[in-house]
């Protein structure tokens, strides 16, 4: 009998539960839609092994696959932080190459597009089903919003790490939805979440806590990580929630989105301004500032000469941007002598 097809990834060390459950959700979906085997490599590292029952399809060694397929990956190079001018900011669509492969091969990419995956929502949420004696209901109140705050890595980036203003905005209109909503903060940095938001109480479970209590939650509030995507695509409680708008350049982006992939269906999205989109609002948006953008002109293309000496500037005026006036001044003295 001649074997199926396989679809394949291959986890990483380092990435993080949500990275893990995208590369895995995208696999198997791109897998069941054409009827092919699925297998996941290194399925060992797979974090939420021990609260949930994972299927990790077919056994097979990476020699086994001949085309290693690689997720397209657009950049652009930008001056809104020093990383995005040295390694370029991740502002990637869906790969329509993606969903069409009709033969067997080893994925890899961020695979975050809803487009991947959205329409198989009953099989996924069957997929990723937490085992009974972990799926806690504790914070399942009719009345309680649950915000998730990254931080870790994400508090030393100016450019990444939410400011106030986010949180303090997406809680009134969630006061405005209920004006008898309370609020609790399921981080896994206890210390940043209490700084940025120290007037709410700050939990932090284990791995299976901190995903029940986001993906049982009413209400939700999240941040700009792949973290409480599936729980909270997969939740069958969510009755409404905001994610930031430009998702990882929320803090600095004038409309490119960090990435594009990160606009879902069942999101509503907040600006800097306190202003509610809907995902189709904001692909609208997007597609008009496509056509007039410099930035989509010029993607892949590193910096250079006087463009790049400005944008060292700006990625260094985000660290001040708080400051007062005088010491503002003083700093932005100083970046100048800094980068000539």
């Amino acid at each position: 009998m001649e074997r199926k097809p396989v679809i394949a990834t291959e986890l990483l060390k380092g990435q993080g539960l949500g990275n893990q459950l995208f590369c895995y959700v995208t696999t198997r979906a791109l897998a069941y839609a054409k009827g092919y085997d699925f297998s996941i490599l290194n399925r060992e590292i797979l974090d939420c092994m021990y609260f949930m029952d994972i299927d990790c399809g077919i056994d097979s060694a990476k020699e086994y696959f001949a085309e290693r397929y690689h997720e397209k990956e657009d950049r652009i190079y930008i001056g809104n932080s020093r990383h995005d001018i040295e390694y370029g900011c991740y502002i990637t669509g869906a790969d329509d190459n993606l969903p069409a492969l009709d033969h067997t091969a080893l994925l890899y990419g961020n695979m975050q597009d809803e487009s991947y995956f959205g329409k198989f929502k009953k099989e996924v949420m069957e997929w990723l089903r937490v085992k009974p004696e972990y799926d806690c209901m504790e914070y399942s109140r009719e009345n309680l919003c649950i915000i998730n705050i990254r931080g870790g890595e994400y508090t030393s980036n100016p450019e990444l790490f939410l400011r106030r203003r986010y949180w303090l905005d997406a809680m009134k209109i969630m006061r405005q939805k209920r004006p008898d909503m309370e609020f609790m903060t399921v981080t896994d940095d206890l210390a940043a979440a209490r700084r940025i938001l120290p007037e709410v109480e700050a939990r932090h479970f284990d791995l299976a806590g901190d995903y029940t209590a986001i993906k049982n939650a009413r209400y939700l509030i999240l941040s700009n990580s792949t973290f409480a995507f599936f729980p909270a695509f997969t939740s069958e409680t969510v009755q409404y929630i905001i994610a930031p708008k430009y998702w990882a350049r929320h803090n600095v982006s004038d409309g490119y989105w960090a990435s594009e992939q990160n606009i879902y269906a069942d999101f509503v999205y907040l600006d800097r301004k306190g202003k509610i989109y809907t995902a189709e609002a904001c692909r609208e948006e997007l597609d008009k500032y496509k056509e007039k953008s410099s930035y989509y002109k010029r993607i892949g293309q590193r910096l250079e000469g006087a463009s790049l000496t400005a944008a060292k500037v700006r990625s260094r005026w985000l660290i001040y941007r708080d400051l007062s006036v005088r010491a503002l001044r003083s700093a932005w003295r100083r970046l100048k002598k800094a980068v000539n």
